[in-house]
């Protein structure tokens, strides 16, 4: 966000390192060689692994990211944390919006509601194209004006479909891709390529009821709870990083087709909110959990 009245800009730095004393005054040190001024700011030490993660916003009379981004990895250096495999710094514009790929199946209410918070300004994202395994749901990519790529997929031609589908991530420079009801597992090759770029919405509060129809497991089970998970996707079925949960309550009461509707309420809320912290780097990963800055 540039304002003419103070001539700076709004950037978002986020940090991952190992955990020693000085790095919030590195932080600050280096932001303040820039101009920087701190307008938002928040940080976590994860206790298991000893990763200190933190989010700043700043404004600057810099235009660069890049610009920022130098100053704070000068002045960490100098308390003995350069960059590395353990060490990440990320600074981008905060009016740069990312670009997002959805894909999907069959069924469209995440699809549909991701639509509705994207073109009412609500999910500070582009969406550039749509890709399903399926012709079923083109009108909505239609509707918006947006690329629509089907790409089938069979056991015999699952290689060349990921061929293709890396494809068109390189043709959008797509920055995350949403697995928003998208029924079909990813290769091993294709999780470890996009590593933290997948998020996946799961029909359930992980660990739950795997396999086909969750919902009538639950109610053969008679649950009480019924909810989802939004997480990043790894090469371990439904075992990656979690960014947000939420569950449902219901009685015995309520048959599989309700409980059904009330899961899928669940999982379109809980994918736009991952989306949508995803999008304002508010997500940080930590070995195979996530710091999440709200």
């Amino acid at each position: 966000m540039t304002t003419d009245q103070t001539m700076t800009t709004r950037h978002i730095l986020t940090l991952a390192c190992p955990d020693r004393p000085g790095i919030v005054h590195a932080v600050s040190t280096g932001l303040l060689d820039v101009s920087g001024n701190i307008v938002e700011n928040a940080q976590f030490s994860e206790p298991e692994t000893g990763i200190f993660c933190m989010r700043t916003v700043v404004d600057t009379p810099s235009e660069q990211p890049s610009d920022v981004r130098a100053a704070v990895v000068a002045r960490l250096a100098t308390i003995g944390i350069p960059e590395g495999a353990d060490t990440t710094v990320h600074v981008r514009r905060a009016d740069h919006r990312p670009n997002v790929m959805i894909m999907v199946s069959k069924f469209d209410h995440c699809l549909v509601d991701l639509l509705y918070r994207w073109r009412n300004g609500a999910l500070p994202v582009n969406i550039p194209v749509i890709v399903s395994n399926h012709p079923d749901l083109a009108e909505h990519a239609e509707r918006h004006g947006i690329e629509w790529r089907h790409l089938p997929v069979t056991p015999e031609t699952k290689e060349q479909q990921e061929q293709a589908l890396r494809g068109v991530i390189a043709e959008f420079d797509i920055d995350l891709v949403v697995l928003a009801r998208y029924m079909q597992i990813l290769s091993d090759g294709l999780c470890r390529d996009l590593a933290g770029r997948v998020i996946n919405i799961h029909h359930s509060f992980l660990p739950g009821f795997k396999g086909a129809r969750p919902y009538h497991q639950a109610y053969r089970r008679g649950v009480k709870l019924v909810g989802a998970t939004a997480h990043f996707v790894t090469s371990d079925l439904d075992e990656g990083p979690i960014i947000e949960q939420d569950v449902t309550r219901v009685t015995h009461a309520h048959t599989p087709e309700e409980l059904t509707r009330m899961g899928q309420d669940t999982e379109r809320l809980v994918l736009a909110r991952a989306v949508h912290l995803w999008s304002e780097d508010r997500i940080v990963l930590v070995g195979s959990k996530t710091v999440v800055f709200h």
